[in-house]
């Protein structure tokens, strides 16, 4: 690193909110919410910081303007080249662990942390507020907004944060105490954290995905694996998902922690399962040898289907673990409304329901979703990631009654059913324009009868026709509104 370098290695690996920054010179590649408040918050301390965007320009980007006036260098165009001088790479989440920019910071030995590391820095010293982390292919963001409104509803000062709503980095510098943060992590933040301790943390699932970001399907499972690692109080595990109970297993916690098991049976010692209607703990309770404490019921929740129970038993460990009382948990619960794009339905018309699960963008997401129905025209399509679709096609093949295919990767879904469910019509949808959208659901309503479900659960990605799968799912929802005008 030469003489540019003004700040030792070792201190730079020791920073936290209290110590020295100044004289550091901080890399931030991407300049989106999460790399805007790492820029902010780093500058706010002392440093030097520089960032990098793929955007060929950043001409009316409000973020950059600020940053600019106060100081920060911005460079567009070209991020993978490793500006001169820097000694500290911060990762936007989504940059992918292969990409040029972060083998040349390896190369130059820097320390490289993602939003996960920098925030976990940053804790106010005086008020560090516990993190529940969760991660998993599926559930994240539905387990964290139901674990934030149970801690809300427990009376703590509490927020949803990192992969969903407010930036973690620009939660933890908020002047005003928390009580607990609900941490939804991605699987590309997790190859950069080190210090990191959450009090309790689960990965809820794991199937292919992101392959495209990490090169291999174990190189995401080892990513997804780094969220217990040094988990203080309880490190959970889906019991019907060996991976998570392995990587339990394998897991570096701080002693004491607990290994806790989520069942949609009636649990053994030390689990959280489901006893006929209700939601129930036998971890947490001294009596666990010969009780069970009833937490919820099954219908407290909003939208009772398989996976939003297995979420919610995810979200009340955590809450368990934390401390928060059964009727806490059981009022959070029934508050609980889904986010937009999961299962909503958009509208029934002649008899057939459409149903908006745009989040679906991963095989395992969307044959959750088809599972959920016994007659369905599925609409999917879009960027793969590198996924297989077979699995899903062979499982799902005798629920459908037709496939409308649109997005830059259909050829691999259209592969799969020829191979696998060959008596399915397929139709297929050229335009890659956000209107095509109008296409799709008009052949999904030519192919449907009554009694039939319209599925959006594409099993990819939207980026290559639109914004992000919320764009998707109100186009989606914008041209079945206009079919039940026609």
């Amino acid at each position: 690193m030469g003489a540019s370098v003004i700040m030792e290695r070792s201190s730079i690996e020791g920073l936290q909110r209290d110590s020295e920054w100044n004289g550091l010179h901080a890399l931030v590649v991407g300049l989106g919410v999460a790399g805007f408040a790492a820029a902010d918050a780093m500058m706010h301390l002392g440093a030097r910081v520089t960032i990098i965007d793929k955007a060929e320009s950043m001409e009316g980007n409000e973020r950059a303007t600020i940053l600019e006036i106060l100081g920060a260098t911005i460079l567009c165009g070209d991020d993978t080249t490793l500006p001169e001088g820097v000694e500290l790479v911060v990762l936007s989440p989504g940059v992918s662990p292969l990409a040029p920019i972060v083998a040349a910071a390896r190369n130059a030995d820097l320390p490289i942390w993602g939003e996960l590391e920098l925030a976990w820095r940053l804790r106010d010293p005086q008020a560090q507020a516990p993190w529940l982390a969760i991660t998993g292919t599926n559930g994240k963001t539905t387990t964290t907004l139901m674990l934030e409104s149970i801690l809300v509803h427990s009376g703590r000062r509490s927020i949803a944060a990192g992969n969903i709503g407010r930036s973690l980095v620009e939660v933890v510098m908020d002047p005003t105490p928390w009580d607990a943060i609900a941490v939804e992590v991605g699987a590309p933040q997790l190859p950069f954290v080190s210090s990191m301790s959450a009090q309790a943390s689960v990965c809820l699932n794991l199937a292919p995905d992101h392959i495209d970001l990490f090169g291999s399907f174990e190189a995401y499972r080892d990513a997804k694996a780094k969220i217990y690692q040094n988990t203080q109080i309880a490190a959970i595990f889906n019991e019907a998902d060996a991976e998570t109970m392995h990587m339990v297993e394998q897991a570096d916690v701080i002693e004491g922690c607990r290994a806790i098991g989520l069942t949609m049976g009636i649990p053994d010692i030390s689990m959280l399962g489901v006893v006929e209607e209700y939601i129930v703990d036998r971890a947490f309770l001294s009596d666990r040898r010969d009780s069970a404490l009833e937490l919820a019921e099954i219908h407290d929740l909003a939208i009772p289907a398989r996976h939003n129970i297995e979420n919610a038993l995810a979200a009340s460990a955590l809450a368990r673990a934390h401390g928060v009382a059964p009727k806490h948990i059981r009022d959070g619960l029934r508050a609980w409304q889904p986010a937009a794009h999961r299962i909503a339905t958009v509208a029934t018309i002649n008899d057939v329901t459409y149903i908006d699960d745009s989040k679906a963008t991963n095989t395992h997401a969307a044959l959750t979703s088809i599972k959920a129905y016994e007659s369905i025209v599925w609409i999917a399509g879009g960027m793969a990631k590198g996924q297989d679709f077979d699995e899903l096609v062979k499982d799902a093949g005798a629920r459908l009654k037709g496939v409308v295919l649109l997005g830059v990767d259909q050829d691999l879904i259209a592969a799969a059913l020829e191979r696998h469910a060959p008596q399915v019509p397929v139709q297929r949808v050229a335009d890659t324009s956000p209107e095509a959208m109008e296409a799709v659901v008009a052949k999904a309503a030519e192919m449907a009868s009554a009694g039939d479900t319209v599925l959006l659960a594409p099993g990819c990605a939207s980026w290559d026709m639109y914004r992000d799968y919320g764009h998707r799912g109100d186009q989606f929802a914008q041209a079945v509104r206009q079919l039940g005008m026609s």
